[in-house]
C-alpha cells in the first residue's frame, strides 16, 4: 500500500492542489510542494508540462508554455524531486501526458518514480485498454496507482471497467469542457456526482475541474472523498508567488 492509498483511507474530506513543475520559475517546484504540506493539502498533483494538453484550460496551458520556456522537461523534473522525500511526506502525484513518458522509456519513468518516492500517475490520453495490456504490470512492480478519469458523459458499463482497473481513487471531472472555466456547479453537475456516488464503487472519488473557492470546494465533497483545485491555485501563484499560498489554502478550507 503506498501513501495515496493510505490517504485515502482517512476518515476526512481531502484537499488536493494541482500546479505546473517549473511554474512561475524554473525552481519553485520543491518549494511549492514544502509550502502546500505546511499548509495542510493531503496529496499533490504536480503537473509534467506539455506542449500540446488537450485536458487543459488557457491557465494551465499558459503555465505549461510558460514552464517548459523555463527549460522544465521530464528528466529536470526528477532531478528536482530526487531529495524530496527528506522533507516531504504527503502523497505525491505526476500528472501528464504519455508521450514524454513514452519518449523517456515507460519503464524507467516508473523505476524512477519509485526511488523518488511519487506515488502515482495521472494520464488523461492513456486509453484503459491500452494501460491494462501494455503497462499495468509495469506500474504495479513499482508501486504507482493509475489514476483514470471519468466525465458526465462516461457510461455506467465503462466507469464500473475503470473501478475495477484502479487501485486509488477515481477522477471525476466535473463537466465535459476543458479545466477552470466554471465557477460553480449546475444542477446538471450535482445530478451527476449524486448519480455516480449511487453506484457504490470500491474505488473513493475525486472531483477535479471548476473548483475554485471555497464554495465550489464544499459543494463538491458532499458527494465525494474530495477534491482537485489547480487553475485557481495557478491564478494565484501567477499573482502571489509562494507567499500567497497559505492564504490560497485557508480560504478554501473556510479556516
Amino acid at each position: 500500500m503506498n501513501r495515496l492509498q493510505k490517504t485515502l483511507q482517512q476518515d476526512k474530506k481531502l484537499l488536493s492542489i494541482y500546479f505546473t513543475a517549473g511554474y512561475p520559475n524554473l525552481n519553485n517546484t520543491v518549494s511549492i510542494i514544502q509550502e502546500l504540506e505546511k499548509n495542510g493539502v493531503d496529496f499533490i498533483e504536480i503537473g509534467l508540462p506539455f506542449s500540446d494538453p488537450l485536458a487543459d484550460g488557457p491557465t494551465i496551458q499558459t503555465s505549461s508554455t510558460h514552464a517548459l520556456k523555463n527549460g522544465m522537461n521530464t528528466a529536470l523534473l526528477f532531478d528536482q524531486l530526487k531529495d524530496i522525500r527528506k522533507t516531504v511526506q504527503i502523497p505525491l502525484i505526476i500528472m501528464g501526458y504519455f508521450n514524454p513518458i513514452l519518449q523517456y522509456g515507460v519503464e524507467e519513468f516508473c523505476k524512477k518514480c519509485q526511488e523518488i518516492g511519487i506515488d502515482a500517475l495521472i494520464l488523461p490520453d492513456l486509453p484503459l485498454e491500452e494501460y491494462n495490456t501494455l503497462y499495468k504490470a509495469t506500474f504495479e512492480k513499482y508501486n504507482l496507482s493509475n489514476i483514470f478519469l471519468i466525465t458526465p458523459q462516461t457510461s455506467t458499463k465503462r466507469i464500473k471497467e475503470i473501478d475495477s482497473s484502479s487501485s486509488a481513487f477515481i477522477y471525476m471531472v466535473s463537466s465535459a469542457s476543458t479545466t477552470g472555466t466554471q465557477n460553480d456547479f449546475s444542477a446538471k453537475q450535482t445530478d451527476y456526482f449524486e448519480r455516480i456516488s449511487k453506484l457504490k464503487l470500491k474505488n473513493p472519488q475525486i472531483v477535479g475541474f471548476g473548483i475554485s473557492n471555497y464554495e465550489t470546494f464544499l459543494s463538491t465533497i458532499s458527494y465525494a472523498k474530495g477534491a482537485i483545485i489547480g487553475s485557481a491555485f495557478i491564478k494565484m501563484i501567477s499573482k502571489e508567488g509562494i507567499a500567497g499560498i497559505s492564504s490560497f489554502i485557508k480560504s478554501i478550507r473556510n479556516s
